[in-house]
């Protein structure tokens, strides 16, 4: 073996690895903007969380914000939701588990483990139907006298809970909580 080969081994390896290198950095420059991508873009995480006034929503009346690009019912019930609520039996429930972000664990969907207020005045929801993700229609709707989604005919009661239809459970409590005594603070 000649000196000469000796070097042209070296300059094969060299110009190997530097192709090797340019490669997996032009891998890499062309990957990551497909990755990042599915981060959630700067609207959406300076909506993680939002505080709402509810000092203008009258008892019985409802008002939709938007949250994390999904609507969610803040609705402030009257005596006779909460008692209606309140009189439904475990047993007649299609979705007996509360669905609510704020309490841990299965606690079953009782009027009390669903309200934002141990007086069962305030009731926050998202508002879109677990069925197929409609928005359900509100404002004593359907058959139970809460929301009702007019596209698959589900019927929530006055407390969100599903009663009939095809959607399988209730609509879902997010992570809510009073601020003060007219602020939501929803995230």
């Amino acid at each position: 073996m000649s000196h000469a080969d000796d070097h042209e081994g070296t300059r094969r390896d060299f110009l190997f690895y530097a192709t090797a290198g340019a490669g997996v950095v032009t891998a890499g420059a062309a990957v990551w903007p497909l990755v990042n991508q599915m981060n959630p873009s700067a609207d959406v995480q300076a909506l993680a969380s939002i505080q709402v006034d509810v000092s203008g929503v009258a008892e019985g009346t409802q008002l939709t914000v938007k949250w994390l690009g999904k609507p969610v019912f803040i609705r402030h019930r009257t005596a006779d939701e909460i008692e209606a609520a309140r009189a439904v039996e475990l047993s007649e429930l299609i979705d007996p588990i509360a669905e609510n972000a704020n309490i841990s664990g299965e606690a079953p969907a009782n009027d009390e483990n669903r309200t934002l207020d141990e007086e069962g005045k305030w009731l926050v929801m998202m508002g879109v139907c677990t069925h197929l993700g409609c928005v359900p229609i509100g404002d004593g709707a359907g058959d139970f006298g809460g929301w009702f989604c007019p596209c698959h005919g589900s019927h929530y009661d006055t407390s969100g809970r599903i009663r009939r239809g095809p959607a399988p459970r209730n609509l879902p409590v997010p992570v809510a909580a009073f601020l003060d005594e007219t602020t939501i603070k929803l995230g």
